[in-house]
């Protein structure tokens, strides 16, 4: 029997851009995990460069910051996300709950008619 998956994925745009989706989801929640944005790129597999890059998108597509950042020093640097951060974070998590449960049952019954 095949493995008949649904692979369903949100995006917000902004103009052409995307100011959010999975990938800087999962981005903010390795920053809130390990209150590093350069940790939670290294668990991510990606640059911190690349990392920086989604942050900034994120900071300036939103009329406030996502991700607050501290300059490092003696006690090192940090970032954690701003109570905007984690209400985005929060809405995108249930939207993307809301999307495949609102076509659980489409899918099923296509995933019916797939060759096994």
């Amino acid at each position: 029997m095949q493995d008949v998956k649904l692979k369903l994925q949100l995006r917000i745009l902004l103009n052409q851009d995307i100011a959010f989706g999975p990938g800087k989801a999962e981005l903010l929640e390795e920053i809130r995990r390990t209150g590093s944005i350069s940790q939670a790129a290294k668990s991510m597999n990606m640059s911190y460069r690349r990392a920086w890059q989604l942050v900034e998108t994120m900071n300036h597509s939103f009329q406030s910051g996502l991700v607050e950042t501290q300059k490092g020093g003696t006690h090192g640097g940090g970032a954690k996300l701003t109570d905007l951060g984690e209400s985005i974070l929060s809405q995108f998590r249930q939207m993307e709950i809301k999307a495949r449960d609102a076509i659980e049952q489409d899918f099923e019954e296509i995933a019916q008619h797939l060759k096994q």
